[in-house]
């Protein structure tokens, strides 16, 4: 019986515990990571919460290294959460995709069908003429939803793989024109507008 009891103790320490400090500072990581994306992008209201959570389970975290000082393990599994919530929280924010940003491409090369090609893509674009340090160039401004970026690259990389590109973040934006994402319902709808149209 005693040795049961034993055993069932030495699980709880050397095993249950060390992977809810892991997981506890997984969750904590990952919310701080996603809380100062949140500030960046003026969330006034979710970021404070996202904060409340993590200092809680940050309590749980420390709760459990201070009452066991002595056992090393412990510490070992503290910062190995900490390096996978950090790992985790990074990969939360590239899928979650919040945010605008600014896209500034400068290119040598004649622009004129990457700029076609971006509006006909329904992407809102500026472009000027500049001076570079080797001539003319032309400098092209968008700004695009987080989600966007890559196929705009691809864009910019078809037209022009030589073309240097800027990428920023914005913090807020009044109007602009930015795709629309057609849902199956909005597509149902204008199929069956044009069908009224060919009727008509």
């Amino acid at each position: 019986m005693s040795s049961l009891s034993l055993s069932g103790t030495e699980i709880l320490t050397w095993v249950i515990i060390p992977l809810l400090i892991v997981l506890a500072r997984i969750c904590d990581v990952s919310l701080s990571t996603i809380r100062i994306i949140f500030i960046g992008r003026g969330y006034k209201f979710i970021a404070p919460l996202l904060g409340f959570v993590q200092v809680l389970i940050w309590l749980f975290a420390i709760r459990q290294i201070m009452q066991n000082l002595d056992i090393v393990f412990y510490y070992v599994a503290y910062a190995g959460g900490f390096a996978a919530g950090t790992f985790v929280g990074m990969y939360m924010e590239e899928k979650l995709a919040i945010g605008i940003l600014s896209i500034r491409i400068i290119t040598r090369k004649d622009a004129s069908g990457l700029i076609d090609f971006l509006r006909s893509a329904n992407y809102g674009v500026t472009s000027v003429e500049g001076e570079g340090a080797t001539g003319k160039v032309h400098i092209i401004y968008t700004i695009v939803n987080r989600r966007d970026v890559q196929n705009v690259i691809k864009i910019v990389n078809k037209f022009n793989p030589k073309a240097f590109y800027l990428i920023e973040d914005v913090r807020h934006t009044k109007e602009g024109i930015f795709p629309i994402k057609k849902s199956p319902l909005r597509r149902n709808y204008l199929n069956l507008a044009r069908i009224f149209q060919k009727e008509e």
